[in-house]
C-alpha cells in the first residue's frame, strides 16, 4: 500500500502541470484583442558583439507576462480560468495576460533608437515586425546599428580668471575621455559627472557637471571627432549674462537643529560633526558628516542644506528628525523530519538606540530553543540570554582620528543553558571590541573573547561510549577559553529582502589559548599535562571559515533570481588542547544549510550517524558546503524557489585507538567525492518587504552515511523516513 502511495503522488502532480499547461491562455480576451507573448530583440549587422541586448531590452515599453519554467507561467492559464466573470476567485490568484498595444511598439522603437545614439551608435535603424496568430502577439525587433564616431583631438576651454583654469589642467590626467574612444552622450555625461566631484572636493562648490558644454566637430577631419570641452560660468540652464566666477569657498555658520524631546548630548553631536566655519569647502566633508549622523541610527532623516552667500562662504544646517528609539523585536524558526523530530525556535529582544543619551545601543536578548519527538520522552531544551552595550565612539582614541566612519566599542555578554539527554551545560561568554564599516566593507576586532563552559550530569553510559573518540572527548569536557577574534563582511547591498543582484563574502577568524600558553609552567596540571586556569582547562586553537555568495536577478522585471553559495572552514587544535571545544564545531544541515537534513544530522564524512546522542548533534574539525537556489516570482507577495545543497563536515583527529566509524569521518582526498551530502528541495516564501518568511522542503540525493550502494537516494525514499526535511525560517537562507 505504502508503494503506491509513493507512486499516486509523482502521478497526481504530473497530471496537474499537463492540465495546466493545456488550458488556454487567452480565454478573457474580446475580439480583435492579443496577449503579448514575447519581445525579441535582434543585431542585424556585425557590431552585434558590442551591444548589451539586455541593456536594449528596457527600453521597450510593453512586457510580457513573466515566466516561471521553460516560459510558462500557470498563473496566466488560471486567470482565463475565470472566462468572463470579472468577480471570479480565479482571477484573484491568477495573473492577467498582457494586452498587445500597437502603439507601445511605435514608442519602443523611438525609445531604442534614441538610447543608442546616447551610447555612440549614430543613425541607428530598428525595424519591429509584429507576428499575430490565434490570439498571440511576438514582436521581434531587428536593430541596424549606426555609425560610430572616433575621437582625434580634444582641446579644452576654460574661464580665464581665478585658480580654477591651473587646477584643472593639473587633473587632466585623470581625464576618462582619450583620444581613440568613441563619441558618445554617455560618455560625455560620466566625466562631467566626476570631474565637477572632483573639483568639489577642492572647494570649487558651485560647480555642477551643467557647467560642462561639449561640441563636436565632425566636419574638419573625415575620419573622426574633434571634441572641445568647455567650462563655462553660467549653466546649461543659464545665459552668459548670469555667469559667476567659479571660485573657491571656506565653510561658514554652522547650526544643527533637533526637537526639543531629542534627550541627547549635545557635544556627541558636535564631535560627529566635521563641518567647521572656516575650514574649506569639501563634499567629502559634508558626505562624511551626512554619514556620520545617519550611521547614529536614531534618526529616521538626516538633512544638510547649505546655503551660498557673498565672499565664497556657504552656510550650513543640519537638521535631524528622530527615529524610534526602542523598542522589541520577536523570530521564530521551526523544522522537522519525517522520522518525526521536531524543533522550535523562539527568540525575543529589546533595544533602545539612546540608552546613556548618547547614541549608545543597549540590546537585551532573550531566545529558546526546543526539540522534541511526540508521544516519547526525547526533548531538548536549551535557554539563553544576552545583554550588550555599543558606544558610538572608539574608546581611547579621540573622535579627530578618524575623517570618515567613527568606529563603535562594543561590549557583550550572554549566559546560555543546555539541557540534553546526554548531559547539561552551561556556558558563560563576554567579549570586548569594535566594529564598523567604510563603503562596502563592515568589520568586527574582539582582542578580548572569554568563554567558560562547565558540564553537569553528564550520562554516564554516553560519556563512556566516547571513551575511543578523544576527539568528542575531549569537546565534552569544561574548558576556559579566552583568545580573539574578527570578522570581515563584504557587500553590495543593506536591505533587510535584497531587491536586486548582490554579492558577499564573509571571513571569520578565531585564535584562542596562546597568551595563555605562555604562563603554562606556571600553572597546575590536569592528568593529561593540559595546564588549567581556575580548575579548567583552556582551551588552544585557530579557527577561520570563509563564505562568498553571490544573487543574480534575471527576467522580466527582476522576477527571477539565480542564488549561489560557498563555504570552507576549519579549525584546528593544538598545544594545550587535543580537540576544538564543542561550539568551535562545525555542523552542516537545517533552514540555512543542507535543507534535507536537520541541523547538526550531517556528517563527519562517512561515518553513520552517532547513536550516542538522542537527538542529532553530528560535527566536525572542518566544513564545505556550496548551494545553489533558482527563485521566481509566483502571485501577490509570493515567491517560489528551486534549490540543490551539497557539502559535509570531517574530522582531522588520528589515534591508533580510533573505531571504524571515527575512521570513516576524517577528511580524506580518496573518500572525498563519496563523502559529500546532497539535496534538493522546493521552497514557498511571502515576502512583505520588511520581513521575508520561508517554508523549504529538502529531499535527499546522496547520503554518505548509508551504506555503500545505498547513497543515492529516489523517488521512492523522498517521503520515506529519514529521507526528507520541512523547514520555517524568516529571510533568505543566503
Amino acid at each position: 500500500m505504502m508503494k503506491t502511495r509513493r507512486h499516486i503522488l509523482p502521478l497526481l502532480l504530473t497530471g496537474m502541470i499537463l492540465g495546466l499547461s493545456a488550458c488556454s491562455t487567452t480565454r478573457v480576451l474580446s475580439e480583435g484583442e492579443y496577449r503579448l507573448a514575447s519581445n525579441k530583440v535582434r543585431i542585424v549587422n556585425e557590431a552585434n558583439e558590442k551591444v548589451n541586448i539586455g541593456e536594449i531590452d528596457k527600453y521597450i515599453k510593453q512586457k510580457p507576462n513573466s515566466s516561471m519554467i521553460f516560459g510558462w507561467n500557470p498563473f496566466l492559464n488560471i486567470y482565463n480560468w475565470s472566462g468572463d466573470n470579472e468577480k471570479s476567485f480565479w482571477r484573484k490568484i491568477g495573473t492577467a495576460p498582457v494586452i498587445f498595444d500597437q502603439d507601445q511598439v511605435a514608442a519602443s522603437v523611438s525609445n531604442i533608437e534614441k538610447h543608442l545614439e546616447y551610447i555612440g551608435y549614430y543613425n541607428s535603424k530598428v525595424e519591429a515586425v509584429i507576428k499575430l496568430d490565434k490570439k498571440i502577439a511576438k514582436v521581434d525587433y531587428h536593430v541596424q546599428l549606426g555609425k560610430r564616431i572616433p575621437i582625434r583631438r580634444i582641446r579644452y576651454t576654460l574661464p580665464k580668471e581665478g585658480p580654477f583654469a591651473v587646477d584643472f589642467l593639473k587633473d587632466t590626467s585623470h581625464i576618462s575621455i582619450k583620444p581613440g574612444d568613441y563619441l558618445s552622450e554617455k560618455a560625455l555625461e560620466a566625466e562631467s559627472a566626476r570631474s565637477a566631484s572632483h573639483f568639489r572636493q577642492l572647494g570649487y562648490y558651485s560647480l555642477s557637471k551643467n557647467n560642462y558644454f561639449f561640441e563636436a566637430d565632425t566636419i574638419s577631419d573625415p575620419t573622426g571627432a574633434i571634441l572641445e570641452l568647455k567650462i563655462n560660468e553660467y549653466t546649461r540652464n543659464e545665459s552668459a549674462k548670469e555667469a559667476s566666477r567659479i571660485d573657491k569657498y571656506n565653510f561658514g555658520k554652522v547650526n544643527i537643529y533637533h526637537p526639543k524631546s531629542l534627550n541627547f548630548k549635545e557635544n556627541v553631536l558636535r564631535k560627529m560633526n566635521l563641518i567647521h566655519p572656516g575650514d574649506p569647502y569639501s563634499e567629502d566633508i559634508v558626505n562624511n558628516t551626512y554619514n556620520r549622523l545617519t550611521s547614529l541610527k536614531l534618526f529616521s532623516s538626516v538633512n544638510i542644506e547649505l546655503n551660498r552667500r557673498e565672499n565664497q562662504i556657504v552656510d550650513c544646517d543640519i537638521n535631524l528628525n528622530p527615529s524610534k528609539l526602542q523598542g522589541f523585536k520577536t523570530n521564530l524558526e521551526m523544522s522537522s523530519n519525517s522520522s518525526g523530530l521536531l524543533g522550535i525556535s523562539p527568540g525575543l529582544s529589546y533595544y533602545n538606540k539612546n540608552f546613556l543619551r548618547g547614541g549608545e545601543w543597549l540590546n537585551l536578548g532573550f531566545m529558546g530553543n526546543f526539540q522534541f519527538k511526540p508521544k516519547t520522552n526525547i526533548h531538548s531544551t536549551e535557554f539563553g540570554v544576552s545583554a550588550s552595550i555599543s558606544l558610538p565612539r572608539f574608546l581611547l582614541l579621540p573622535y579627530s582620528w578618524f575623517k570618515d566612519q567613527v568606529p563603535r566599542t562594543e561590549i557583550k555578554a550572554s549566559y546560555n543553558y543546555q539541557n540534553r539527554p546526554e548531559y547539561m551545560r552551561n556556558l558563560l561568554f563576554t567579549s570586548f571590541g569594535y566594529t564598523g564599516y567604510h563603503k562596502d566593507l563592515f568589520y568586527q576586532f574582539y582582542p578580548l573573547q572569554l568563554k567558560i563552559v562547565r558540564l553537569y550530569h553528564l550520562d554516564e553510559g554516553f560519556y563512556n561510549s566516547l571513551a575511543n573518540n578523544p576527539f568528542m572527548k575531549n569537546a565534552y569536557q569544561d574548558h576556559f577559553d579566552l583568545g580573539a577574534g574578527g570578522t570581515l563582511y563584504f557587500t553590495n547591498t543593506n536591505e533587510v529582502v535584497p531587491k536586486g543582484s548582490y554579492y558577499f563574502t564573509k571571513l571569520q577568524l578565531d585564535a584562542a589559548g596562546n597568551i595563555l600558553s605562555l604562563f603554562k609552567p606556571l600553572m597546575n596540571k590536569d592528568s593529561n599535562g593540559a595546564g588549567k586556569l581556575w580548575g579548567t582547562p583552556f582551551s588552544q586553537y585557530v579557527r577561520g571559515e570563509l563564505t562568498l555568495g553571490k544573487v543574480w536577478r534575471l527576467g522580466k522585471n527582476e522576477n527571477h533570481a539565480i542564488a549561489t553559495r560557498f563555504i570552507a572552514g576549519a579549525g584546528y587544535a593544538y598545544g594545550n588542547s587535543k580537540g576544538l571545544p564543542f561550539d568551535q564545531h562545525f555542523y552542516g544541515g537545517g533552514s540555512n544549510s543542507l535543507r534535507g537534513w536537520q541541523a547538526r544530522s550531517v556528517g563527519p564524512g562517512l561515518s553513520k550517524a552517532d547513536t550516542t546522542f538522542v537527538i542529532p548533534n553530528q560535527s566536525g574539525d572542518m566544513k564545505l558546503e556550496a548551494n545553489l537556489e533558482y527563485r521566481f516570482k509566483l502571485f501577490w507577495k509570493f515567491e517560489g524557489a528551486l534549490f540543490a545543497d551539497a557539502g559535509n563536515v570531517w574530522t582531522f583527529h588520528k589515534d591508533g585507538n580510533d573505531t571504524e566509524n571515527v575512521k570513516l569521518g576524517r577528511f580524506r582526498f580518496k573518500d572525498f567525492g563519496k563523502s559529500i551530502a546532497a539535496d534538493w528541495g522546493l521552497g514557498l516564501r511571502l515576502d512583505l518587504n520588511f520581513i521575508l518568511i520561508r517554508f523549504d522542503f529538502g529531499m535527499k540525493l546522496h547520503d554518505p552515511a548509508r551504506d555503500a550502494g545505498e547513497r543515492w537516494l529516489g523517488l521512492k525514499d523522498w517521503f520515506d523516513k529519514n529521507g526528507c526535511a520541512l523547514h520555517f525560517g524568516v529571510g533568505y537562507p543566503f
